[in-house]
Order: structure tokens, then sequence, then C-alpha cells
């Protein structure tokens, strides 16, 4: 599973930075360097970018990966060019984000946007596979979350406008009610399309979500 990201329009990112002439930029080595979100590459052309507009960039790092213990490890080896800055630059997931905000005091501006949670089809490409609903039907649809690769989101069979195995919103697309038909068909377990899916209880996962083990 990896963290979809993609850049935050570059005029967003100005604005976030406004007020601070000094930017430390952090990358991540992995999903975003997936996504070419958040890589060497990308951490690099920002920092260009950013220089372009006359800040200074006191130093940059990708970490392997920015939202475990190793952002900490990072950014003390690091914390001479980190104390110049004004504020940290984050090209990572918004669980990056938050754990550069555990190990510092300096302002943390995102410069990317998370999307969802997906898996790698074929190289550069990812298809979300969970929306973390905390009431998971895979077990009753094949492995195929109804919630995430229907367009509509529908939980209780197509609706009437798929054609030949198609999504009516994109006729490029499965249509992820037939792909579930014929899982459970191969698995002998068509009897599971007449049960009824009673409507998302949005309450199952509260917000902010925390559980105690």
């Amino acid at each position: 599973m990896r963290s979809i990201t993609r850049q935050k329009p570059f005029t967003e990112i100005e604005e976030s930075l406004k007020r601070f002439n000094q930017v430390y930029i952090i990358g991540c080595g992995t999903c975003a360097t997936m996504t070419k979100t958040g890589g060497i590459d990308e951490v690099l052309e920002m920092k260009e970018r950013l220089e372009g507009l006359e800040k200074a960039v006191t130093g940059w790092t990708v970490v392997p990966i920015a939202c475990d213990g190793m952002t900490d490890v990072t950014i003390k080896e690091n914390e001479r060019a980190v104390r110049k800055a004004g504020c940290i630059l984050v090209m990572a997931c918004a669980l990056g984000v938050h754990r550069v905000t555990m190990y510092t005091s300096k302002p943390v501006i995102p410069a990317l946007d998370t999307l969802y949670m997906g898996v790698e089809e074929k190289p550069g490409h990812f298809k979300e596979v969970c929306a973390q609903c905390g009431q998971c039907v895979l077990g009753e649809t094949a492995g195929i979350c109804p919630l995430t690769a229907c367009s509509k989101g529908l939980l209780n069979g197509p609706c009437g406008g798929t054609n030949n195995g198609k999504c009516e919103v994109d006729k490029e697309k499965d249509c992820a009610w037939t792909l579930i038909y014929q899982r459970l068909k191969l698995q002998g377990r068509l009897d599971l399309m007449r049960k009824y899916h009673p409507p998302k209880n949005h309450q199952a996962a509260p917000r902010p979500k925390h559980i105690k083990l």
C-alpha cells in the first residue's frame, strides 16, 4: 500500500511560503518517490523554483521513509541547516508532514496533497483499493471494494448504466460490479450478489480516529 500524492499548485505553495525567506526542504524516499512527487528529482526542482523566487534554501534531504522514526534522525543530522530555515517544506504525504511536526517547532508547510491509499498495478500506475471506512465488505465482494472500485461507490450491485462490463462514468474502466460478479461466480458464491449492504455508518470510523490496543 502506498500513499498517493500530487503536488499542490505552485501558486499555492508560493502563497504558503510568503512570509518565509529561508526554507528547508524534506522529501520522501518511498511513496512520494514512487509517485514522482517528492523524490530527489522533485526536491531539486522545487529548490530551483524557490530560488527563482529569491528564497534561500538552507538545505534539503530525502528521508528514506518520511512517516517513520527516520525523520527524527534526519532532522537531527541536519540540525544546523534546519535551524537556519524559517520553515520546513515537506514533499511527502500527510503522514510525513505530521511526523515532521513531531520533531520541530518550526512551521511545517505541505507541498503535496494526499489523495488516497493505493497499489501499483503497473509501473507508474496506481489504483485506490481502500477508503479505510472501518466497515470492510471485501469478504462478500470477492476482494474488490465497491466503495473505491465503483465510480459511484455503489454497495448493492451495478447501476443501470453499466454496458458490456464497462462503467457508465468512465467507458474505459471495467464495471466494478461486473468484476465482483465474475469473481464470485468463479468461487461458486453468486448468492452473495443478493445480499443487501446497508448504507455506510460514518460513525463507525469516528474522527479523530484513534484505537487503543
